[in-house]
């Protein structure tokens, strides 16, 4: 019982560090990246469709993005998707393909994208925390239950306590790594 509260732990923690990922490859830095289109959802029939699904995506250059979309009749859709996004983008459309030159990031603009990592990253910290605490509860209780012995629940805590340090801490290299990329010019 306690191996498995420890392992959904685990599991539940390593999908924060993965959502944590995912937010950061969506921060726009000085290079293009796929992943910055990541959360764009495109109004493609009617219906909200991510991005990612609806075109292909090449970089030719370090800030020019190349968007090919599957069907030509949804060009116009996902041009005004591109141009409502946060990204600050302004696409031109040849009738074939959507062109993308990424500006150069200012310092202020860079400086807030690195606030908005440090956001993205403390939600993920808050994130793996509650999970902690849900799991700790859960050993509590099979301790005071009488389902485990003492020794196995301080060493089960112990090791909770550990798996939330090793997350952490991987959120902060992510965020780290994250910060520098943005902060270089």
């Amino acid at each position: 019982m306690i191996d498995e509260t420890l392992l959904e732990a685990e599991e539940k923690m390593d999908k924060a560090v993965e959502v944590a990922k995912e937010d950061f490859a969506g921060i726009r830095s000085g290079r293009a990246s796929s992943g910055m289109f990541a959360k764009i959802t495109v109004d493609y029939y009617g219906a909200p469709t991510p991005l990612q699904q609806l075109a292909s995506f090449q970089i030719p250059e370090a800030r020019t993005v190349v968007i090919a979309p599957f069907d030509k009749s949804a060009m116009t859709a996902i041009e005004k998707a591109l141009r409502d996004s946060d990204l600050g983008v302004n696409p031109s459309n040849d009738g074939n393909v959507i062109r993308i030159a990424l500006p150069a990031l200012t310092e202020e603009r860079r400086r807030d994208f690195v606030k908005l990592a440090k956001t993205k990253a403390e939600d993920a910290k808050v994130s793996i925390r509650s999970v902690r605490r849900k799991a700790k509860d859960q050993l509590d209780r099979l301790v005071k239950d009488g389902d485990a012995g003492e020794d196995e629940g301080s060493r089960a805590e112990k090791e909770l306590e550990a798996l939330t340090k090793r997350h952490v801490d991987e959120v902060d290299v992510i965020l780290a790594a994250k910060e520098s990329e943005l902060l270089e010019v």
